[in-house]
């Protein structure tokens, strides 16, 4: 073989054509030296474990000679001497060899492949700041380390100018200075006689004039003859006393010396710094990362990171330490009942700090061995309700109730457990918490304050209050319960009435809603923020799922590389086509080619790819025959005998209906009269009855089975038997027009989870909607479900959401309320025959309307129509009314806001035949 003809293959990087060096464990990928930087540089992989590709084989690739026996390589390594050893280093005293000897020596030595895995291990985390952190903020400080090398010597120089002419001026004073005291003050040697000669001078001046006072003082002179008298009498007198020459405007002492010279001042900088917000910046939005389900839990109060991969998690009484795999690692046993509660926090040795069931602070150790008690609680009438230990300045704090007066306040306790400060009042004296429920701090040290009482406290670390925040817009309400900041200076807070994460600046200026009602979680109560890897960890309450998010990136300046190398690493590498383009490109190509064989399957493929879509019989859509009026206009309203309020609503034609309170399914007319009851019908507040094209009742019974009830009440038959261990339980049905299909809505009140289950006319499932694409739980609590004209399955969730997915689940959208994450309790729930979702909200007591893409369109029904609570929706496809149920009472009203196109002309008829009779609306099965 020739070798200049050998194909050698190079293993590429994963992401770029360069060469292998690295490998990712996590992700896996293979990586060049360049892709591994920006690997673990990018804040989406920066926690991802990276070796050398040699590692994977386990291989040490140098054999390194011995310093002592020249001839020899390094085999072993002896752990207590530190250093590696060859053959012939066994003869050594230390590390004798046979076995029994070095035993005796108590040497332990290790295969060198070992020691080194070990040593790595140790140094794992010095490596991980290098690479993540170091390797990426150096290059950010390096163009200022490069500007102040370029102005280092001009800016000496002009300290070096400054401080020659202050020496010259400081020489010249003291020249001064000497010449005075040699020939003004020293060479006059006579200089205490003349002061004695003037004291004597003066001495009997002042005799004088005491007997020229005595002797005209009782005269009889007039007083013109004793000013002349005295004129001539009092000889004139001049003190002159000796004074320096040197004018004391120039005072020369240490002070102003020392000031002339300190004028100079050349700053010590001390370590580079890069603030984050030259760093960082948020990305459009939070990003799914992980999610765990935390066992030993049956929800999340509060969260404390730990490390990247570990959390302490707190849920009523239960303190657990967790992975990121939700593997429970360790259990707190004396932790007080923290409801709602951020009662413990990490330090920076990885020490948790927590409240005790005695309201006592304590402090784990690391390794779990040792419980301190940091400090003891004194006060009988004073509980602490949360703890946060400062990184900033190493301080605790704690926020505090008094069961006395029903008031809370801030206490500041140093490292050595001393009480520093207290924060209770504002500067008018009122009190500034009522429960503190969790506590933080911020980067410019300011006191957050997460109260019980509908608002985030924010005050100076002196205890100066700045604002209180209380929902966005202000004022419009906060039940406020885990609080975090980020490195940006953002506060981040749960708020448990719109189930939502918001976001707000360091002044309290709402800046967004990072998340709502998110998948999986549902209500979001806990919040931690993970400062290495700038993600926050976020804790439901209403199961025991954690969810890890990213919403802060690098600057693109500092990631560029890393973006273009993640884009292209996207790009396939081979041509991937659907199948209509590979047979069109097959068609077009070929040509009728006979190089390409032609044989029958070829053709009935080629042929196949041309597809004639019958289209049926004519239809036209409902936008073209339909429109909205200008509001909703009440048609009828009739009392339903048999029930107390009305919480669903089954049309079976015109003037017959099937309605549900709390215990009883009544069959009634429009007139209110009772024709018919289920008697083993489940318990109401959901959609637990639907209708099919038989006029057919299907219903919930009271053991969960869901039966059919025939036309003439005479039979019932089970379609599905809800079975003795299954832990889902059936909430609403709802029979599909267009297909047939049952749709139902289940729960596991265990885990507090929700599905949609889909059942053919045989009553097999065919279907499960449960999760969306990343794994979450889509529902929480289905209570009524129904179907678009498009297929889409529209859920009315308890917890906060109408969910609307395709027909075969994937997730679409959800419906938080107007504007988005204002907050929404949906109930009972219908669409229209122009594909209007409709849905009753508990929050506004309003029926509100949205487009089938979630958008909102107006509050179809208000307060104002005097409704009361709307709670139970039907629409009926043949009048195009809305049959409206009331939780208050058993009233039922019927409205019109739909009416028929204004007819169109025979012009308009004949040009546009094909808009009408061929729109893309898709036809609508009257039903």
């Amino acid at each position: 073989m020739d070798p200049a003809s050998t194909t050698y293959r190079v293993h590429q990087c994963s992401k770029c054509p360069g060469g292998t060096e690295y490998y990712c464990v996590s992700c896996p990928y293979d990586l060049c030296q360049k892709c591994k930087e920006n690997h673990v540089k990018n804040l989406k992989t920066i926690d991802h474990n990276v070796a050398t590709y040699r590692d994977k084989f386990n291989y040490i690739p140098k054999q390194e000679i011995c310093v002592r026996h020249p001839s020899h390589v390094y085999i072993k390594y002896c752990e207590p001497c530190q250093v590696p050893v060859c053959d012939s280093c066994f003869d050594h005293k230390s590390h004798r060899f046979p076995v029994s000897l070095f035993r005796q020596s108590k040497h332990k030595i290790l295969s060198l492949q070992g020691a080194y895995k070990t040593k790595q291990q140790q140094h794992r985390g010095t490596i991980y700041t290098i690479r993540s952190e170091a390797l990426f903020y150096r290059p950010v400080l390096l163009p200022g380390i490069t500007d102040d090398i370029k102005t280092c010597r001009t800016e000496f120089s002009r300290y070096q100018s400054e401080m020659l002419t202050k020496a010259q001026k400081l020489n010249d004073l003291i020249n001064y200075v000497v010449y005075d005291l040699l020939n003004n003050v020293f060479c006059d040697f006579n200089f205490k006689h003349r002061c004695l000669k003037q004291k004597m001078e003066t001495n009997r001046h002042i005799v004088s004039l005491q007997r020229y006072v005595h002797m005209y003082e009782q005269s009889t002179f007039s007083a013109l003859q004793f000013l002349s008298s005295i004129k001539t009498a009092l000889p004139q007198i001049h003190l002159t006393l000796h004074t320096s020459q040197l004018s004391m405007t120039e005072s020369l002492n240490k002070e102003d010396v020392m000031e002339s010279l300190s004028a100079i001042q050349i700053t010590e900088r001390g370590n580079r710094r890069v603030g984050n917000q030259c760093l960082l910046k948020l990305t459009s939005g939070a990003e799914f990362h992980q999610s765990l389900t935390v066992t030993g839990v049956d929800g999340c109060d509060h969260i404390s990171c730990v490390t990247s991969d570990r959390v302490w998690v707190s849920y009523r009484n239960n303190l657990m330490l967790t992975d990121t795999t939700g593997v429970p690692l360790h259990r707190v046993e004396d932790s007080c009942r923290g409801l709602y509660s951020g009662f413990h926090t990490v330090n920076s040795e990885s020490e948790l700090i927590y409240i005790d069931r005695n309201y006592n602070i304590n402090k784990l150790s690391k390794d779990m061995k040792t419980t301190t008690t940091f400090i003891e609680r004194t006060n009988p009438t004073r509980r602490p309700r949360c703890v946060y230990w400062s990184p900033s300045t190493g301080d605790l704090l704690l926020g505090m109730y008094n069961d006395d007066t029903k008031t809370g306040k801030v206490t500041r306790y140093n490292q050595s457990g001393q009480l520093t400060h207290t924060i209770q009042k504002d500067n008018t004296g009122r009190g500034l918490y009522s429960v503190p429920l969790y506590i933080t701090e911020n980067n410019n040290g300011d006191v957050v304050v997460s109260d019980a009482f509908s608002a985030v406290v924010v005050t100076e670390r002196g205890g100066r209050h700045r604002f209180s925040y209380t929902g966005h817009p202000s004022g419009s309400g906060l039940r406020s319960r885990g609080i975090c900041t980020d490195a940006l200076s953002h506060i981040l807070v749960c708020d448990d009435t719109t189930h939502t994460v918001q976001m707000i600046d360091e002044d309290g200026q709402f800046l967004s809603h990072l998340l709502i009602r998110p998948s999986g979680i549902f209500s979001p109560l806990s919040l931690s923020y993970d400062v290495i890897t700038h993600r926050i960890w976020v804790g439901s309450g209403n199961n025991n799922t954690v969810v890890i998010y990213r919403y802060i990136t690098r600057q693109d300046a500092l990631t560029a590389s890393a973006d273009v190398m993640e884009s292209l690493s996207e790009i396939p590498t081979t041509r991937t086509e659907t199948p209509q383009q590979d047979t069109a490109d097959k068609l077009h190509s070929s040509q009728l080619s006979m190089t390409e064989s032609l044989n029958k399957e070829d053709v009935m493929e080629s042929l196949s790819a041309i597809q004639i879509t019958e289209r049926g019989n004519r239809r036209v859509g409902n936008q073209c025959l339909l429109k909205l009026t200008s509001g909703a206009e009440l048609h009828q309203s009739l009392t339903v005998t048999g029930v107390h309020r009305c919480e669903h609503i089954s049309c079976v034609t015109s003037d017959r209906v099937w309605v549900s309170g709390r215990y009883n399914l009544m069959l009634t007319d429009t007139a209110g009269v009772p024709l018919h009851r289920v008697e083993d019908s489940c318990r109401g507040g959901k959609g637990l009855h639907t209708v099919n094209s038989e006029s057919e009742l299907i219903y919930i019974d009271r053991n969960y089975n869901i039966k059919k009830r025939s036309k003439d009440m005479k039979t019932t038959k089970t379609l599905k038997k809800k079975t003795i261990f299954s832990k889902w339980e059936p909430q609403c049905v709802y029979w599909s027009p267009s297909t047939g299909d049952l749709l139902v809505g289940m729960c596991n009140n265990d885990t507090k989870t929700g599905k949609v289950t889909r059942y053919n006319q045989s009553g097999q499932l065919t279907h499960t909607i449960q999760k969306d694409n990343t794994e979450l739980g889509l529902y929480s609590d289905p209570r009524y479900i129904t179907e678009n004209n498009n297929g889409d399955v529209v859920v009315s969730d308890s917890f906060s959401a109408v969910v609307v997915t395709e027909r075969r689940g994937r997730h679409r959208f959800s419906y938080t309320g107007h504007p988005s994450g204002s907050g929404l309790l949906p109930r009972g729930i219908c669409t229209d025959a122009l594909s209007h979702i409709l849905v009753c909200d508990w929050v506004t007591d309003t029926v509100q309307m949205l487009d089938k893409d979630g958008q909102f369109l107006s509050h179809l029904l208000t307060k104002s129509q005097e409704m009361g609570e709307p709670w139970g929706l039907n629409y009926d496809v043949n009048t195009h009314r809305l049959w409206v149920g009331s939780r208050d009472n058993n009233k039922v009203r019927v409205y019109s806001y739909i009416d028929t196109q204004d007819a169109l002309t025979d012009e308009d008829t004949y040009s546009r035949d094909e808009d009408v009779f061929y729109s893309s609306t898709p036809a609508v099965e009257w039903r």
